[in-house]
């Protein structure tokens, strides 16, 4: 039983620190808009 809760706050553990770090993603880094250009064939267009 005590590598069952062993395993279970290491599981936790590694949960957490995913979670922290995106919460920190989401939260500190600010993306920068641009403008995107796709160039589309003209047989796409019209078979």
């Amino acid at each position: 039983m005590p590598s069952l809760i062993r395993f279970l706050v290491f599981c936790g553990v590694v949960a957490a620190i995913v979670y922290g770090g995106m919460y920190s993603l989401a939260t500190f880094v600010e993306p920068n808009p641009r403008e995107m250009t796709v160039k589309i064939p003209a047989k796409k267009i019209n078979p």
